[in-house]
C-alpha cells in the first residue's frame, strides 16, 4: 500500500475540489469483492461535494463494503457529514422509502471508524445522528473543554490512535529531521505527534487544533494540507528521496548507526546487497550479526515469541539463583502485540547475587545452543550521583545485547506450546550461507537484558517501559515543574537536596504530584 493509500484509508479525505488528484486515487468503476453482504451504505452528497463523496464511495468498495449510488429501499445505512438530524430526516421522508423507519442514519465518524478497522464497527452513541439530536435537547450545556497538557506524562495515550493519518506523516518527517541531526525540529514534530495520539477523537478541521499545545505554523500547514488533499506531498516526496530511503535501509541493520549509513551512502551504496558484496568494507562484530540475521531481526517479534524467550531466560536465571525476578518491559508492557526486540529487567532482593549473574545466564544460553550473538556492557555507576540532565542518555546498569535462537516449536498459534522449554534444543547457527540454506526451525530474536539493583528497580522499570516521548516529557516535567531530576536510577529533589525513595512506579508519580498513568496508557 502506498503512503497516499495508507493515509486515505484512515478516513480523512480531500475536501477541496481537485478532480485530477482524486481521479488518480479513485476508480469508482473498478470491481471489488463484497465482503459484507447484509450492509448497504448510501453516502449523502449534501454539504460534502461530489468529489469527496466519490472518493469515500470508492474507498468503501475497496474495503469490501457495498455502496449504492442512489438511495433506495435496499439501503441499510445512511452516512452524512455536517448535516443536522432534521435536515437529513426531512430529505429522507421526501424520498418516500418503505423502510425509512428502519434506516440507520449515522454521522461520518462511523464510516471513518469502519474504514480504519476494515469492517463495520459497532454503532456507538457518538455515531448516531438521531440519538445525538434527541439527547442534545435534554442535556444541559456541555462542560468546558479540559485543556490538553503539553506534557505526555499528563495525558493518557493508548494504542487506539484516532489520528494515524496525521501521526504517520509527522513521524516520517520527524525521522528525517533526526537523520539530519536537526534536534529542534525532531522534538517539535515528536511532541505534536504525541498530542495527536492522546486525543479521543479524530481531527477533522483546523479549528480542532486551536486549543491544543505543540502545534507551530509548519506543523499546522502540514495538517491542513492532509485535511484538504488527503496526503502531505512533502512526505510523498521524502518517501521517494534516494538519501532518505538509503538511510532508513542501512540503519535497519543491527549495529549500523547514522554516521555509518551516511558514509556508505557517500560511497555510492544504495542496497544491502551492494554493501555485503563490497570487498573493501570492514564490519564490526555487531554489524556482521546484523547482516547474518537481518531477515529475522527485521520481522516483528510477536508477543507469544517474547513470552517464550522470557520463559527460557527465566528458567536459566532460576538455575543460577532462585529469588531472581525477570520483568518484560518496553512496548510489550505497554500492551503492544509485536515489537522490534524484547527488553527484560533482572533483579534479586539480595544485590550481592547480581555479581556475574548476567554472564552465568549468557553462558548457559550458549551451552544450550541458543546464543547467536552477545555484547556485554559493564555497569558504569560506581556511586550514587545526581540524575542526568540529558533526556535520552543511556543508564549505567550492567546489561547485554543478545541475539537468541527461539525454536518455532515453542510458539504455536500465538501461544506457548505444551513442550517444555528446557527440552528444546535448536540447531546451532553457522555462516551466512549455512543459515540461508538450512531448513530453519528457529527464529533469531533481539533481546536486551539489564541487571537492576532492587532499590532502583521502580525507576528502571518506569524508564525502560517507555514510550520514548512519554519518558522525555516526564523528565521535562520533573525538571521544569517540580525542580527535581529524574532518570532510570532515581529521583532527586533539588529543593530538599535529597534523593526520594520509591518501591513502585505509583510512588514515583506521587512524589511528582502526578496522576498515575498505567503502562498501556503511555503510548505517546
Amino acid at each position: 500500500m502506498s503512503s497516499a493509500e495508507k493515509l486515505g484509508a484512515m478516513g480523512i479525505i480531500p475536501k477541496r475540489k481537485r478532480q485530477k488528484k482524486v481521479a488518480e486515487v479513485c476508480n469508482s468503476h473498478s470491481k471489488h469483492e463484497v465482503r459484507f453482504q447484509d450492509l448497504i451504505i448510501f453516502i449523502v452528497e449534501r454539504k460534502m461535494g461530489s468529489s469527496r463523496r466519490t472518493f469515500l464511495m470508492d474507498l468503501a468498495r475497496k474495503k469490501g463494503f457495498r455502496v449504492d449510488d442512489i438511495l433506495s429501499d435496499s439501503v441499510t445505512h445512511v452516512v452524512t457529514e455536517n448535516n443536522s438530524w432534521n435536515e437529513i430526516w426531512d430529505w429522507i421522508q421526501s424520498q418516500k422509502l418503505s423502510n425509512a423507519d428502519k434506516l440507520k442514519v449515522l454521522n461520518i465518524s462511523w464510516f471513518t471508524d469502519s474504514m480504519a478497522a476494515g469492517k463495520p464497527v459497532n454503532i456507538e452513541q457518538q455515531h448516531k445522528l438521531q440519538e445525538q439530536k434527541v439527547l442534545q435537547s435534554n442535556l444541559p450545556l456541555a462542560p468546558p473543554v479540559v485543556p490538553v497538557s503539553k506534557y505526555a506524562c499528563q495525558r493518557r495515550s493508548t494504542l487506539n490512535n484516532k489520528n494515524n493519518i496525521f501521526t504517520d506523516a509527522l513521524d516520517i518527517l520527524a525521522e528525517n529531521f533526526e537523520f539530519n541531526e536537526n534536534d529542534g525540529a525532531f522534538v517539535a514534530f515528536s511532541r505534536a505527534t504525541s498530542v495527536l495520539k492522546s486525543l479521543p477523537y479524530t481531527i477533522s478541521r483546523m479549528a480542532d487544533l486551536d486549543e491544543l499545545p505543540c502545534f507551530g505554523d509548519e506543523i499546522r500547514a502540514i495538517i491542513e494540507e492532509i485535511l484538504e488533499d488527503g496526503v502531505c506531498f512533502k512526505v510523498e516526496s521524502l518517501l521517494c528521496d534516494e538519501k532518505y530511503k538509503a538511510r532508513k535501509l542501512f540503519t535497519s541493520v543491527f549495529g549500523v548507526g547514522l554516521k555509518t549509513a551516511d558514509k556508505w551512502y557517500r560511497q555510492g551504496f544504495r542496497t544491502l546487497e551492494e554493501i555485503k558484496s563490497a570487498k573493501d568494507l570492514k564490519f564490526t562484530r555487531m554489524q556482521k550479526a546484523g547482516f547474518l540475521y537481518y531477515e529475522d531481526i527485521n520481522n516483528a517479534v510477536r508477543r507469544a515469541e517474547a513470552e517464550a524467550v522470557g520463559q527460557i531466560i527465566e528458567n536459566i536465571l532460576h538455575e543460577c539463583t532462585p529469588d531472581v525476578t525477570l520483568t518484560l518491559t518496553g512496548g510489550f508492557r505497554r500492551g503492544k502485540e509485536s515489537g522490534h526486540d524484547v527488553d527484560f529487567l533482572i533483579s534479586c532482593l539480595d544485590e550481592e547475587k547480581h555479581e556475574n549473574l548476567l554472564r552465568k545466564a549468557v553462558n548457559k544460553l550458549a551451552s544450550r545452543g541458543l546464543l547467536l550473538y552477545c555484547d556485554f556492557m559493564e555497569a558504569t555507576l560506581e556511586k550514587r550521583k545526581l540524575p542526568s540532565k540529558m533526556y535520552d542518555v543511556m543508564d549505567h546498569f550492567e546489561k547485554c545485547f543478545l541475539i537468541v535462537k527461539l525454536s518455532k516449536a515453542l510458539v504455536k498459534d500465538g501461544s506457548l506450546s505444551a513442550s517444555s522449554v528446557s527440552e528444546v534444543r535448536p540447531h546451532s547457527g553457522g555462516t551466512e550461507t549455512e543459515v540461508e540454506n538450512q531448513i530453519k526451525d528457529w527464529k533469531a530474536i533481539r533481546v536486551d537484558l539489564v541487571i537492576v539493583p532492587p532499590q532502583q528497580f521502580a525507576f528502571a522499570l518506569l524508564g525502560w517501559t517507555g514510550s520514548r516521548q512519554f519518558e522525555r516529557d516526564l523528565r521535562r516535567y520533573t525538571h521544569f515543574e517540580k525542580n527535581m531530576m529524574l532518570d532510570n536510577h532515581g529521583l532527586y529533589d533539588k529543593n530538599k537536596k535529597a534523593f526520594l525513595e520509591a518501591k513502585t512506579e505509583e510512588e514515583i508519580f506521587a512524589h511528582l504530584d502526578l496522576e498515575y498513568i498505567e503502562p498501556w496508557e503511555r503510548n505517546a
